[in-house]
């Protein structure tokens, strides 16, 4: 991924709707890199599913962004703000609404049934799984607005880079293709 500048990206965004695949692409696309990727879930969940206090997600946002290279999984709309004053690529996953929602279910009840942590050492129950602000609640509330603003993003030749992939084969496609003197 080379700049308008020629010179290689280094400060990117993963960004899509809940369920997209987010941080599994964030992390490989770290691994392929060598850029440091930083799982935002794990920056703002305390246990037990407490979230952490929005001026101190900001914080730990602020400080991530300060720095010269970085891989950030999401972006909440609290400090997006920080983030896109910095970023020069966002990843942009727009799937369909039920291969996301699929991959989500998917993932709960594996999680679930496992006991597998997730964000920050938190446990999936059933009951925080399908109570009314769970994530797959959270997916259905979202979806539709954070597809439209991979729009508007797509759209705006004044902002950062947007790369959108529609399917899941895209994204696999463009990662294997990827040269890493590109990137890093």
């Amino acid at each position: 991924m080379i700049n308008e500048d020629g010179t290689p990206a280094r400060r990117i965004m993963v960004y899509g709707v809940t369920g997209s695949g987010k941080t599994t692409l964030a992390r490989r696309l770290g691994e392929r890199t060598g850029l440091p990727w930083h799982a935002v879930d794990d920056l703002t969940w305390n246990r037990p599913w407490v979230p952490v206090p929005m001026d101190e997600q900001r914080r730990r946002i602020d400080a991530i962004c300060a720095g010269d290279a970085w891989i950030l999984d999401h972006a909440y709309g609290a400090w997006l703000d920080v983030v896109l004053e910095r970023v020069e690529v966002i990843i942009a996953l727009d799937y369909p609404r039920l291969l996301s929602l699929g991959r989500l279910i998917r993932r709960c009840l594996v999680n679930v049934i496992t006991r597998r942590p997730t964000c920050n050492g938190n446990i999936e129950t059933w009951r925080t799984t399908f109570r009314r602000d769970s994530i797959i609640w959270w997916h259905f509330k979202s979806c539709g607005p954070k597809s439209a603003r991979i729009r508007r993003w797509a759209a705006d030749p004044e902002g950062p880079r947007v790369i959108v992939f529609r399917r899941p084969a895209e994204a696999e496609r463009w990662l294997s293709e990827l040269d890493r003197d590109s990137v890093a």
